[in-house]
């Protein structure tokens, strides 16, 4: 679908980045992102429902995401969002799934260093 407006998450990679490459050459990278909203509650704050995103990032930002996204690390995802039905043992399911556009460390509670790639020539 074209013309669907991006979102923007921010949440903990709930395992390391999986790279995989095509039979037509391209990269893709897949890694879930655990959303928790935290709502303060009179003197106490209190977590809300998970949210799990699926992400793929493809290309060269796939190769750099392999790279870069660990397990437990905090990072900030823009992209366009689709939802899945698929049937797991009878049952009908959902996932909730983000091509990414754009993708980061979330530098609150975390600092980074970065390093340029060179252009490829593809």
């Amino acid at each position: 679908m074209a013309g669907e407006p991006p979102i923007s998450v921010c949440g903990n990679a709930t395992g390391d980045a999986e790279l995989k490459f095509l039979s037509s050459g391209a990269a893709v990278c897949s890694w879930t992102l655990a959303c928790t909203p935290r709502v303060k509650k009179g003197d106490e704050w209190t977590d809300g429902e998970t949210v799990f995103y699926r992400c793929s990032a493809w290309r060269q930002q796939a190769e750099n995401c392999a790279e870069v996204i660990t397990k437990g690390m905090r990072v900030l995802v823009t992209g366009r969002l689709k939802v899945r039905s698929y049937e797991s043992n009878g049952e009908k399911r959902q996932s909730i799934e983000i091509d990414v556009e754009h993708v980061g460390p979330e530098l609150r509670y975390a600092t980074a260093r970065v390093n340029k790639v060179g252009r490829s020539s593809a």
